[in-house]
């Protein structure tokens, strides 16, 4: 054996007896002995499953709620101008058009009284082909290819040809929007686009939105194993996203959603603990202290953050972020099991622990507003 092999082979056994050898008396040690607050941390019993993340502000709720009952009033205006007044704001403008979305499934005759009276609006068109893939997808489902019964497949496939073909008429009448191109990059890899039938989509939509978050949520799940990439595509495409995201925008978080592509396919629940996968870690952190504290995509986020540096071994910085995270324990990284709280509890627990920071050198109790 060579020195160099010695020394890896070294560095493997430390870190497999950190991570077998301690878990069980961490995992005791949460039970017995944890005191939340004697670490900056709200204590247990206000530990709060029911969201991510704090509500939104009333005054948002509000106009939420008056834009949806005016939309099932009849009043189709208020819904237009909801979305326009979001501007060239993409990422608010498509998560209104997701809104209305909503809206549309209690009841879409508005939508229909819209585009008879605006046959030319951009968003209203956007908005009837988002439901169109939508409702193809409804069909299929969300389990692997082999999981679906063959009559919905064929259902689920031969419905979105005429939803690409509405998004692309939507894209006609306002060339500078990127919605119609979000919907087409959503519905390629059902309608089984190859790359090179693939790559004028995503090139269209980043010329007119380079950053646009769900963009790039959606291209990512065509670049995953699964679909039409590859872990090694799906992994360079997310790191790329966060070296370009912007001041402010929650684009970094791609890269949180590609290690859970990783690690839903895997048997042990882990994520590669390499120094690169480390330090980008470290840059998505940075990245989100940009970002405004009531982007209501921040907290779910953060939740990832958490949990995937823990599964790094960056401790003090996953304990940064249980910290900025507060009460609210509802996010999927704690939910699967169906026991939040408690998964929850015990992941900042060994985020403190593992970290050796000591009792009452955080007085302050951080964490997003209730």
């Amino acid at each position: 054996m060579t020195i160099s092999n010695a020394v890896i082979l070294g560095v493997l056994l430390v870190v497999l007896y950190r991570i077998a050898g301690t878990s069980r008396p961490v995992g005791r040690w949460v039970e017995t002995e944890f005191v939340a607050t004697d670490y900056g941390l709200p204590p247990r019993e206000v530990l709060d499953s029911r969201r991510a993340g704090p509500p939104p502000p009333e005054h948002r709720a509000q106009e939420r709620q008056s834009v949806a009952d005016a939309a099932w009033g009849g009043d189709w205006k208020a819904a237009r101008r909801y979305v326009s007044e979001a501007g060239d704001d993409w990422d608010e403008r498509w998560a209104r058009l997701e809104l209305l979305q909503q809206v549309a499934r209690e009841d879409d005759a508005w939508l229909d009284a819209w585009v008879a009276a605006e046959p030319g609006d951009c968003d209203a068109a956007t908005l009837r082909a988002s439901i169109m893939v939508h409702r193809a997808w409804e069909i299929r489902g969300g389990g692997y290819a082999h999981e679906v019964m063959s009559s919905d497949m064929d259902r689920f496939r031969a419905m979105l040809p005429a939803a690409i073909e509405a998004a692309e008429r939507a894209a006609l009448l306002d060339p500078a929007n990127p919605g119609p191109w979000v919907v087409m990059i959503t519905a390629a890899r059902g309608a089984q686009y190859k790359r090179a039938r693939f790559k004028p989509l995503w090139e269209g939509l980043v010329a007119r939105a380079p950053h646009h978050y769900e963009g790039h949520w959606q291209a990512l799940q065509y670049w995953c194993a699964k679909w039409f990439g590859s872990d090694r595509r799906m992994m360079r495409f997310a790191r790329r996203a966060v070296r370009t995201a912007p001041p402010g925008s929650p684009l970094a978080g791609i890269y949180l959603h590609a290690l859970g592509e990783l690690t839903a396919r895997s048997t042990t629940d882990t994520v590669p603990v390499t120094p690169m996968a480390r330090k980008t870690l470290k840059q998505v952190a940075a990245s989100f202290e940009l970002v405004a504290p009531d982007d209501e995509r921040l907290p779910a986020l953060r939740h990832l953050l958490a949990y995937y540096m823990l599964r790094s071994m960056l401790y003090a910085p996953a304990l940064e972020q249980f910290r900025l995270i507060g009460a609210w324990c509802g996010a999927d990284p704690w939910r699967k099991d169906g026991q939040a709280v408690r998964a929850f509890e015990a992941a900042r627990g060994a985020a403190v622990k593992r970290s050796r920071v000591r009792p009452g050198s955080t007085s302050k109790v951080y964490g997003m507003g209730r």
